[in-house]
């Protein structure tokens, strides 16, 4: 499977603008990933969608979807906790803003994620438990079968919080980017 993203250009790219206000720091991200990569990032209009997922809450903002990559900027200004997810995928978040405390079973001390470092590397098979304090922030990069991930994302949405806006929302952003790549011919 072909991917189109460099993890290693992604953290490159987020840590240039980490000492920016945040709404311009996610323009500056959104602008240079367009830049690098063209034709796989929507730039405008920004939606942010309320995300409940393992127990946790939170904002996405997606900006690139397709079968086998999605790319997006997370966060919460509150604070937030819960289960990373079991996937077959791999998931990296690079944070922009904040502070995540991390940790995987069988482990008895806590990962300490800031700005500038990758705060969650995620291989395949593996499941974390996390704390993202108030006001943090990252962009998230997956790559993999993406709708293998979909169940675990929806999930809360679907028989928790009963928020059918979000689940449409999500289901609509997620299916719209993924259409537009197939028509370019990714997966």
């Amino acid at each position: 499977m072909g991917y189109v993203f460099d993890p290693e250009h992604l953290e490159e790219v987020t840590n240039r603008h980490l000492d920016e206000p945040l709404q311009i720091a996610f323009d500056g991200i959104t602008a240079d990933l367009a830049a690098s990569y063209p034709g796989n990032i929507r730039t405008k209009p920004r939606r942010w969608i309320l995300n409940n997922a393992g127990g946790a809450m939170g904002q996405i903002c997606l900006i690139h979807g397709s079968l086998s990559e999605y790319l997006l900027f997370f966060g919460t200004p509150i604070g937030t906790e819960g289960h990373s997810g079991r996937y077959p995928t791999r998931v990296w978040d690079f944070m922009i803003k904040g502070e995540v405390w991390a940790y995987v079973e069988g482990t008895f001390e806590r990962t300490v994620s800031k700005p500038g470092v990758n705060a969650m590397d995620l291989p395949r098979g593996v499941a974390k438990g996390y704390r993202a304090f108030e006001d943090s922030w990252m962009l998230e990069y997956a790559r993999g079968p993406i709708p293998t991930m979909l169940p675990f994302g929806l999930w809360d949405t679907l028989f928790g919080t009963l928020d059918f806006v979000t689940l449409g929302r999500t289901i609509l952003q997620y299916g719209q980017l993924a259409t537009d790549q197939i028509f370019k011919g990714k997966l």
